[in-house]
C-alpha cells in the first residue's frame, strides 16, 4: 500500500435544491482533485439539507437512482480518485436512510453506511431534533477498503460514541471519518476536542468535512472541516464557508502512534460494580 496520499475535505452549505446540491458538490470535488487530492470527502446530507418532512420525502429516492452518487461516482472515475459521499439521503420504505458512500478510483461503489446514532436532542438555545421521526438507524459498522487502507465510516452523531471508533480500529481501521451537519451551538462546544479525542484513543487519523453556515431551511451548521492526525495535532481545518481544505496523510505515523501508546492492545475486560452506603458497617454487624 502507498505511504502517503493527500486528503481533502469539501465543505458545503447545502440547500433544498438536490440539483444545485450535486453540482456544488461535483465543482468541490473536482477543485480538490486539481489542488492534488487523492481522497475527498463531502459532509453529511450532500444532497439536501431540508427539515421539513414532507419536502425531505418528496424530493429523495433510493439509492440506485440517486443523482448526486451517480455524478460523483463519474467525477472519481473521470479524476482516478477515492470519494467519500459523507453521507446522502436515500429511502428506505416508510423513512430515510442517511448513507454514507465510498467510491473507488474507478467510480464502483465499495461500501455503504447507515447513520446509527440519531441526532433525538433539546439543545439548551431552544433547538430541538428528532432524526427518529423520519430516518431508519443503522445497526451496522462499516470498513470500507482505500489503496491506503481501511477507512472507518461514521456520521456526525456517532462522533460521541467512543465505542464505535474502538471497534472500527480494533478490525483494521487507520483512518476514521464523521462527516457532519453539526449545529452551531454543539460544534462550537465540541467539534474540535472530540475529533482529537477519538483520533487519539485509537492512534488514527480523523478526516470530516462538515456543512457551514445558514441553511435556506434555517438552520445554522458549524461547519470547520477537519483532518486530525494519530497524534491530536490539526493538521487542516476550514472555517464556516464553503471550500475545500487538504492535508498530506503519512501512513506511517498511525503505527508510530501505536506503537508509543499502545492502548488498542492494553484493553483488559473488566465487571461494573456499585457500592452502597453502609453495606461494609451493616456486613461487620
Amino acid at each position: 500500500m502507498t505511504q502517503s496520499f493527500v486528503a481533502a475535505c469539501a465543505q458545503m452549505r447545502s440547500g433544498t435544491d438536490p440539483s444545485k446540491n450535486r453540482d456544488d458538490a461535483v465543482t468541490l470535488v473536482r477543485q480538490a482533485a486539481g489542488e492534488g487530492a487523492q481522497f475527498v470527502q463531502t459532509p453529511e446530507m450532500t444532497s439536501l439539507v431540508a427539515r421539513n418532512r414532507d419536502d425531505l420525502f418528496a424530493k429523495v429516492g433510493p439509492q440506485e437512482t440517486d443523482p448526486t452518487i451517480a455524478a460523483l461516482r463519474e467525477v472519481a472515475r473521470e479524476r482516478g480518485i477515492v470519494v467519500h459521499i459523507g453521507s446522502v439521503a436515500v429511502r428506505e420504505g416508510e423513512k430515510v436512510a442517511n448513507r454514507g458512500v465510498l467510491i473507488d478510483t474507478d467510480g464502483a461503489i465499495v461500501a455503504t453506511y447507515d447513520k446509527v446514532h440519531l441526532f433525538d436532542v433539546d439543545l439548551p438555545n431552544g433547538e430541538s431534533w428528532r432524526e427518529s421521526n423520519t430516518y431508519t438507524g443503522g445497526d451496522r459498522a462499516v470498513l470500507g477498503e482505500t489503496p491506503w487502507g481501511l477507512l472507518g465510516l461514521t456520521i456526525c452523531y456517532d462522533v460521541r460514541f467512543p465505542a464505535l471508533y474502538r471497534a472500527l480500529a480494533e478490525n483494521g481501521a487507520r483512518f476514521l471519518s464523521a462527516p457532519a451537519c453539526f449545529t452551531r451551538q454543539t460544534g462550537e462546544a465540541h467539534w474540535s476536542v472530540l475529533h482529537r479525542a477519538r483520533a487519539i484513543e485509537t492512534g488514527s487519523f480523523m478526516i470530516s468535512a462538515a456543512q457551514g453556515g445558514t441553511h435556506e431551511d434555517g438552520r445554522e451548521t458549524f461547519g470547520h472541516s477537519i483532518i486530525v492526525d494519530p497524534w491530536g495535532r490539526v493538521l487542516a481545518e476550514a472555517g464556516d464557508v464553503p471550500g475545500v481544505v487538504l492535508a498530506r496523510i503519512d501512513t506511517a505515523l498511525v503505527d508510530e502512534a501505536r506503537g508509543r501508546i499502545p492502548a488498542l492492545r492494553h484493553a483488559r475486560p473488566f465487571t461494573v460494580e456499585t457500592a452502597r452506603r453502609g453495606a461494609a458497617r451493616e456486613a461487620a454487624e
